[in-house]
């Protein structure tokens, strides 16, 4: 499970977010170098004389022209790799429907016969220890690990957005309209998100919950529930 004390990204729990990490990485690196460069630069300005030909030189020009072009290119192909991967839904291994409501959340199981709940903020009162406050549901989605999910994600009222941090999702849930996305958590965990999008009075009451388990445990925990 993620710290929700610390500062900057959750601990990446699926491919798609450990790439978005490291394209973060990436920019402030292409960033810190930009930035150390117009500093030398103003640094060489302020404390030499310049020539007279230095500002029709065409070869500075020609230097600010190309530059900014491979600058953008080193952004953008690593960029548009992680949104195809993000766009990439082959074959999911199990598919679960996400349908957003004022003020919780209904899954449905579409692999499974009447495998469906609502998903309600457990009240600070009802809390047991260790259970995180505004964050923790009364039934989890639960899903096995290392396993291809496609979530198909709805919304019966308002705007919402399903999103988990720590897994690299988040996608709007719009009524009458059907988003998906998928992930793949490569490790046995409980990992929280919320709505991101400002839907009502009580937007920040309607969290998400999803918990890895491996096959085994899934396929028992499945069965009870359609017991």
């Amino acid at each position: 499970m993620a710290n929700h004390s610390q500062l900057g990204f959750q601990d990446a729990s699926s491919p798609i977010m450990e790439e978005l990490i490291e394209f973060h990485d990436h920019a402030l690196m292409v960033a810190l170098a930009i930035c150390s460069l117009v500093l030398y630069l103003l640094t060489i300005m302020l404390t030499e004389k310049l020539s007279s030909d230095t500002a029709d030189a065409q070869e500075v020009e020609l230097i600010w022209t190309i530059l900014p072009a491979i600058v953008l290119i080193l952004l953008a192909l690593p960029s548009l790799q992680i949104l195809y991967m993000m766009d990439e839904i082959d074959q999911p291994d199990l598919t679960l429907k996400a349908i957003g409501h004022q003020w919780y959340w209904s899954y449905e199981y579409t692999d499974f016969k009447d495998l469906t709940f609502d998903s309600y903020m457990i009240p600070t009162a009802e809390l047991s220890p260790g259970h995180f406050r505004l964050l923790e549901v009364d039934h989890r989605v639960v899903v096995p690990m290392e396993s291809h999910v496609r979530i198909i994600i709805t919304a019966g009222d308002v705007l919402h957005s399903w999103t988990v941090p720590s897994l690299g999702v988040k996608t709007d849930a719009i009524p009458g309209r059907l988003n998906q996305t998928s992930f793949i958590i490569t490790r046995p965990g409980v990992f929280y998100g919320q709505c991101s999008e400002i839907c009502g009075a009580n937007h920040s009451y309607m969290p998400i919950v999803v918990e890895s388990t491996p096959l085994k445990h899934f396929e028992d925990w499945s069965s009870l529930l359609l017991s």
